[in-house]
């Protein structure tokens, strides 16, 4: 194995938004030892350029019009390929990267630090001059994604375990210890075994993510499990709360009344 030192590192940017683009070109033009290659849209305009340009690395949304992140790297098989780092809002695809051994995956809104981090390990990778592990690791997500794609068409398949960034890493809260989630503007606040999460996501995708034998909407804010109301409080007028086991109250819309009505009746 041959080991050298690297004195730049050029780096493709690939993503749709055109702010997103413009944030991580920001944040790269401020690291030392680093060199902005270009930028992509699309798919499409990835593989052209990567081949192109023949970037260090790629910094690589996944949710794409046309070509999406993984199609790229299916793309891509063979030698020379970069080394990928997966950035985006899809925090359901952090659990995959993570188990099939990618290089780093970043969640935005990217953090300055967390991604200076990601490119040293990237750097470290290159230095090793291993390449035979890195397109054995390419593969690896390949089949991994292809895995993944055959079961959801076998059925639904709802999360077990939620990855998420906190401070300067990312902890796994098992599904099965969340108590109720709450909307916050962009974001969700997971609340699990007695800490919360913040987590950018919309509800409503929380919401299908999640099994609805385990959770129900309570208000357009709020999820709860199920097994974890213990109470119903009448509030007047026709306005209920749940409470849970941990104690905490929180509102019913009253468009979801007849949802927790339908549990207590079960």
């Amino acid at each position: 194995r041959q080991r050298f030192v690297m004195t730049e590192l050029s780096v493709l940017v690939v993503d749709d938004e055109p702010l997103a683009r413009r944030r991580l070109t920001t944040i790269l033009r401020q690291l030392p030892g680093v060199r902005l290659a270009g930028e992509a849209e699309d798919g499409d305009e990835a593989v052209a350029l990567i081949r192109t340009l023949k970037p260090d690395v790629v910094l690589l949304d996944v949710k794409m019009p046309g070509l999406n992140g993984f199609d790229v790297l299916e793309a891509l098989r063979g030698p020379g390929a970069p080394v990928v780092i997966f950035v985006t809002a899809f925090n359901h695809y952090a659990v995959q990267a993570f188990e099939v051994s990618a290089v780093d995956y970043v969640l935005k809104p990217v953090a300055f630090d967390r991604l200076a981090a990601a490119l040293e390990k990237a750097r470290s990778v290159l230095e090793t001059g291993d390449i035979a592990a890195r397109l054995a690791e390419v593969e690896t997500v390949l089949a991994a994604i292809r895995g993944s794609e055959a079961q959801t068409e076998a059925g639904p398949a709802y999360e077990r375990e939620i990855w998420v960034q906190k401070r300067a890493e990312f902890r796994r809260v098992p599904v099965k210890q969340i108590d109720w989630i709450e909307a916050e503007r962009d974001y969700v606040r997971l609340h699990a075994a007695g800490d919360s999460y913040l987590l950018r996501e919309p509800i409503s995708r929380m919401e299908e993510r999640l099994d609805p034998a385990d959770f129900v909407r309570i208000h357009r804010s709020a999820l709860v499990r199920r097994e974890r109301i213990v109470a119903v409080q009448q509030a007047g007028y026709g306005a209920i709360r749940v409470q849970l086991a941990t104690g905490i109250v929180v509102r019913v819309g009253r468009t979801y009344v007849a949802r927790v009505r339908d549990i207590m009746r079960a």
